[in-house]
């Protein structure tokens, strides 16, 4: 479709069979970035660009998700993806799969077709392909989803919608003390508490990990350089597997008694040789100051 000023963020239309993939597909282009509305009829669509447009500035990308529950509103939607009608380049994703495929799904699911009605599961798929022919021949990007698991669609998404930044695993090192409990939402937890603790030495006890004395302390204790050079390549090698699998966030808590010492000097040489090795690591203390 008509290519319309480069400053405004893409519009993304993801539209096509039921059971084919939709609610994959603006999950992944959630994480990407877009403003994402889900089951909107296609009328509201031109509303919903100039909300975004006055809420979250004209570059912030969207993705609407557009499907025959909709009811009527349905046949409106090509005039309302008419050329220039929204202001932003648009694109049209159609997801399909085969009748097999679909029934299985829908049968896993549980759910009846929304155009079944009292007949067969069958008989609302054809309704639909019905439908939707017209604007299957539309489509910019036909995705068919057959073969495909939840980790190959997002990635056929993310490789057509993302951007280097948008796709990068992004690492979230957090310190943190025992005694105010482990993060709830962390992918990984390490245990500071072998290391000798800079709370029984007097000059050091006021510092943080932060300070290069109590730091330069707890990197020379023994275990502590043997731990990082073991830690380290081990988040960098599950990093990749995360990427491959389409996740985009990865959190590692690194706790110590009360989060104020160990843990915050590991947490950030850690981050440090992450971003070294060429990940995109950002270290947080969550219980500094608590003491």
């Amino acid at each position: 479709m008509e290519q319309v000023g480069p400053e405004r963020g893409e519009l993304v239309v993801v539209t096509g069979m039921t059971g084919a993939g939709r609610s994959t597909a603006a999950k992944e282009l959630e994480d990407l970035g877009y403003f994402v509305v889900d089951n909107l009829p296609p009328s509201l669509v031109r509303e919903v660009v100039r909300l975004v447009d006055d809420s979250q500035g004209l570059s912030q990308p969207i993705a609407v998700v557009v499907d025959v529950r909709s009811g009527s509103f349905f046949a409106s939607l090509r005039a309302n993806l008419a050329h220039d009608s929204v202001g932003r380049r648009t694109t049209l994703v159609f997801l399909e799969a085969t009748d097999e495929v679909l029934v299985r799904r829908q049968e896993a699911a549980r759910r009846p077709h929304p155009l079944q009605g009292s007949g067969r599961l069958l008989d609302g798929l054809q309704r639909e392909r019905e439908v939707l022919a017209d604007l299957r021949g539309d489509a910019d990007l036909l995705i068919d989803t057959s073969a495909l698991n939840v980790h190959q669609l997002t990635a056929r998404i993310s490789e057509a919608f993302g951007t280097p930044d948008s796709t990068a695993l992004r690492i979230r090192v957090i310190s943190f003390g025992f005694k105010y409990g482990i993060p709830v939402d962390a992918d990984f937890v390490a245990d500071m508490r072998f290391l000798p603790n800079p709370h029984w030495i007097p000059e050091l006890r006021p510092g943080t990990g932060r300070d290069p004395e109590v730091a330069g302390y707890v990197l020379s204790r023994d275990g502590a350089e043997e731990f990082l050079d073991a830690y380290v390549p081990l988040l960098a090698g599950v990093a990749e597997g995360y990427l491959r699998e389409g996740k985009r966030f990865m959190r590692v808590a690194i706790g110590c008694t009360g989060g104020k010492h160990r843990s915050v000097a590991m947490t950030e040489e850690a981050t440090r040789r992450l971003v070294e090795a060429g990940l995109d690591a950002t270290a947080t203390h969550r219980d500094l100051g608590r003491e």
